[in-house]
């Protein structure tokens, strides 16, 4: 299939599956960001996986559990969706291993309390769901259709995240004081997880061009913020933004400057926990090698059964 079909489909709004021919571009853009993505979930574990055996009550653990296994999930979808693009499970390991591949900067950062738990959910995962919400539209069929059923979940831990961020915020000052501590320290890394602005990223365009992308870093970015700001509102937290004011000539919120240096710094590797997250993966990883073989071995025996 020439490209001048690829762009036909493109232009159309119809899906680019695996067997359909693709430009080289395309392909390691979707390599690129998908398997970040990927990476993401699967490293974004580690900061809420940190407080399992912390939480403060029997129904927080369990939902706790369950949100940190649903990520896991999140993980495999689309792991499984970019090896469609020819690219093995184990170079992703090893590219994300080495730092060739990056993921989010937002996860190398650590959770100092309980409250962070509810930051991530409210304020990480309703970014998230922000971004991922319009990749249910992307044009390519394996990673649209993963994005259907994890923006489904997202959801849940949104509200999950906000429900705690409520419940300290309704309680004594202290542990209003805790919230409001953990919304000033994952706000701004939370609008980072948008990516540079639209001027600055040299992939944005190409990615919307070929539609994998359906909206610009900036314009995501603002919806997020305009949904956010009133539920902070709501429960009497403050955004730790002096410029932020609602402007009514444009219906949204101005806010501050991005520091992006820091952003840059974490996505280089100077973030606070970017060793220790790396350093974590590659001990569970190699821990679990056994799992690996048994379920290949496992696998083989079935298959060799059914052909004799």
């Amino acid at each position: 299939m020439p490209n001048s079909i690829f762009e036909d489909k493109i232009n159309k709004d119809l899906k680019i599956e695996p067997r359909d021919e693709m430009p080289d571009g395309y392909r390691s853009h979707l390599i690129r960001q998908m398997s970040q993505h990927a990476h993401s979930e699967i490293i974004g574990m580690q900061p809420e996986g940190n407080w399992i055996t912390r939480a403060p009550s029997l129904r927080s653990k369990m939902i706790l559990l369950a949100k940190v296994q649903d990520e896991a999930g999140h993980g495999l979808y689309l792991y499984s969706a970019c090896e469609t693009l020819g690219i093995t499970r184990k170079q992703m390991i090893e590219e994300l291993q080495t730092g060739k591949a990056k993921y989010s900067s937002i996860f190398n950062y650590p959770t100092l309390t309980w409250a962070d738990i509810g930051a991530i959910g409210w304020l990480v995962d309703g970014a998230a769901i922000v971004n991922q919400v319009s990749l249910q539209k992307t044009s390519y069929g394996p990673y649209s259709r993963a994005m259907i059923k994890i923006c489904k979940e997202e959801s849940f831990h949104q509200r999950q995240g906000y429900e705690i961020i409520c419940t300290l915020a309704k309680g004594t000052d202290e542990q209003k004081q805790m919230a409001q501590d953990a919304l000033n320290r994952w706000w701004w890394p939370s609008i980072m997880m948008f990516g540079p602005h639209d001027k600055d990223s040299n992939r944005s365009e190409k990615a919307l061009n070929w539609k994998i992308k359906r909206e610009s870093n900036d314009s995501l970015r603002q919806s997020f913020i305009d949904k956010t700001v009133p539920q902070a509102e709501l429960i009497g937290l403050k955004v730790p933004d002096d410029k932020l004011i609602w402007n009514e000539k444009t219906n949204h919120y101005d806010f501050g400057d991005i520091d992006w240096e820091e952003f840059w710094n974490v996505v280089n590797g100077k973030g606070l926990c970017n060793k220790e997250r790396i350093e974590h993966h590659k001990k569970a990883h190699n821990e679990g090698e056994w799992v690996r073989k048994a379920a290949v071995a496992y696998s083989e025996k079935k298959l060799n059964k059914k052909v004799a």
